[in-house]
């Protein structure tokens, strides 16, 4: 049982929801699934990024009093993957409403969500 710890379960859970986003932008039709596909990859990244910053027995990037200040190196964890991640949530956010509200206009124009429907910009 020493494989089961919490940073293994994170990238296997990372890994596995990046698998699932790709064959649903490989293999859906619908705009919509393609969008969820998306925020199941992005959230798979997120994840991946969390699990790359995780030490065993270590505590947050906060100095106080519980923290020594001159063996604070090994005593916290580094702070640039977590807010790598939650500057990559917000981004994800954006571009996901973005293209919630491109396909909406999309529906309005065409009353298809079938990706297949548009042929307009095709060479």
């Amino acid at each position: 049982m020493q494989y089961l710890t919490l940073q293994n379960i994170g990238f296997a859970t990372g890994f596995i929801l990046i698998l699932i986003g790709i064959w649903g932008f490989l293999t859906q039709k619908n705009i919509i699934k393609i969008i969820i596909s998306f925020a199941l990859f992005d959230t798979g990244t997120h994840l991946l990024l969390v699990a790359v910053a995780y030490i065993k027995d270590r505590t947050a990037p906060i100095i106080d009093s519980s923290v020594n200040s001159a063996n604070a190196v090994n005593e916290i964890v580094d702070p640039v993957p977590h807010a790598l991640a939650l500057t990559a949530i917000v981004i994800g956010l954006g571009i996901t409403a973005l293209m919630l509200t491109f396909t909406l206009k999309l529906f309005k124009h065409k009353k298809s969500l079938d990706i297949t429907k548009y042929k307009d910009l095709k060479w």
